[in-house]
């Protein structure tokens, strides 16, 4: 019965495409400039010093809300633009560079969204790579809708944008030699099966502040500029963590251009500008340094430095008996006494290193008592410390950090009325992440 209704849908699709098509009788006006058209390919003719661009004859629409485009060949720079843009939008200039209009650029994977000064959105794009540009059509006449991009049938990012009233169109730009694409008007996107189940189970509603943070199931995009130390992209989980679930992780997908990537904890009020661990009531181990940063702008030698494909955890030791604070305002949070442990930092494997020495083989593990303890997801991280039980100074816990499933090492920090909330922090373009929150239920 699904696949009935899936070919009815087409049908109705095609069906609207060709009275809209009929429209008045008269065929679309298509417009370019500085490019060839041959059928369903365009190639660049200008001297590389001058934009051309191609605008089609129909805007996107609910009955047709997406289209795609296949680089040929990427010419000497691979200055390709594929976006959405007004009726009559100048043809000199690249799509997504003027009011009104969106791109994503292949030869720098940035989003340019009515400024000619773009913001880093994806992977940059080659050769047989196929660009795709849509837009969810629901609140189209409200006056604005969600533009989304693909990469080879994969969702990039998306963004909302206004729209004019003859709508969007969309259209292609070309800015070097030797540049040639591909355009296909009546492309259709469907999810993969995989991508539809992320959509459901979407896990966004997990976090309670996103702050120059995308969300995309269990992945974290930042969003940000990127260009100064308050450009902070932060993801603050909805729930602190408990006796029940107090061990999270997160896996660097993408370190960007500087992995300015931060895990920790911190109080339900943090500032949305500061680092985890720069600001009094956070902990956080940095992955572009290794250090921990507990409440101060000022880091301490902790673990080894973070690279795409590691996997960061940290979690609490809670006493069996602990019931935490109920949820309350932390206002009184600077009247809380904040005490480092006795040896302030407790290192197990790095506490000496000044600089990050090769980690170790695959597999090759250090033997004998607590030090690189492989902590594992079937076994609850109480384990590493016989004796958390006991620990209970005026309300210190024993926050501790992991990587690639090894203990890096703890700190004793104050809980807050309220509880510590899992806390992502990203300041460089290009860092995402996949984040668990819960890798012990499973």
């Amino acid at each position: 019965m699904d696949d009935i209704n899936v070919l009815h849908h087409r049908c109705l699709l095609n069906l609207r495409r060709r009275i809209r098509d009929i429209g008045d009788g008269r065929p679309a006006q298509e417009r370019y400039m500085r490019l060839q058209k041959d059928g369903d390919t365009l190639s660049y003719q200008g001297n590389s010093e001058e934009v051309g661009c191609y605008v089609a004859g129909h805007p996107l629409s609910k009955g047709n809300c997406y289209f795609e485009v296949t680089i040929v060949d990427t010419g000497v720079r691979g200055t390709i633009a594929v976006g959405l843009v007004p009726k009559f939008y100048r043809l000199d200039h690249q799509p997504g560079w003027l009011p009104y209009s969106v791109a994503y650029h292949a030869d720098n994977g940035k989003l340019y969204n009515g400024n000619p000064v773009g913001q880093q959105f994806g992977p940059k794009c080659a050769q047989g790579d196929r660009i795709g540009c849509g837009i969810h059509s629901e609140n189209i006449e409200a006056g604005f809708t969600t533009v989304f991009f693909t990469k080879n049938g994969k969702e990039v990012g998306s963004v909302e944008v206004p729209v004019s009233a003859e709508g969007l169109f969309p259209a292609v730009g070309m800015h070097s030699m030797g540049e040639e694409v591909k355009v296909d008007l009546q492309a259709e996107w469907l999810l993969d099966e995989d991508d539809s189940m992320m959509m459901v189970d979407s896990h966004e509603d997990e976090w309670a502040r996103l702050f120059d943070v995308r969300v995309s199931g269990t992945l974290l995009e930042y969003v940000g500029k990127g260009k100064s130390i308050t450009d902070v992209g932060l993801a603050q989980a909805r729930q602190p963590l408990t006796t029940r679930c107090h061990y999270y992780e997160l896996e660097i997908v993408d370190a960007g251009e500087k992995c300015y990537i931060a895990l920790g904890l911190a109080r339900r009020d943090y500032p949305r500008n500061r680092h985890p661990g720069w600001s009094r009531g956070s902990v956080a181990y940095h992955a572009d340094d290794g250090k921990i940063f507990h409440g101060s702008g000022v880091g301490d030698a902790f673990g080894p430095r973070c690279f795409k494909g590691d996997i960061m955890g940290c979690g609490i030791m809670f006493p069996r008996d602990y019931i935490l604070d109920g949820e309350g305002d932390v206002d009184d949070w600077d009247r809380l006494e904040v005490r480092p442990g006795h040896a302030g930092v407790q290192n197990f494997l790095y506490l000496n290193d000044e600089e990050e020495e090769e980690e170790e083989e695959d597999g090759e593990e250090i033997e004998q008592g607590q030090e690189g303890r492989k902590v594992t997801t079937a076994l609850a991280p109480r384990l590493l410390f016989p004796g958390a039980d006991s620990i209970s100074l005026a309300g210190l816990r024993e926050v501790f950090f992991t990587r690639n499933g090894k203990l890096m090492g703890r700190r004793e920090m104050a809980v807050p009325p309220g509880g510590l909330y899992p806390t992502v922090g990203m300041l460089s373009s290009g860092e995402k992440v996949k984040v668990d929150l819960h890798p012990l239920s499973g």
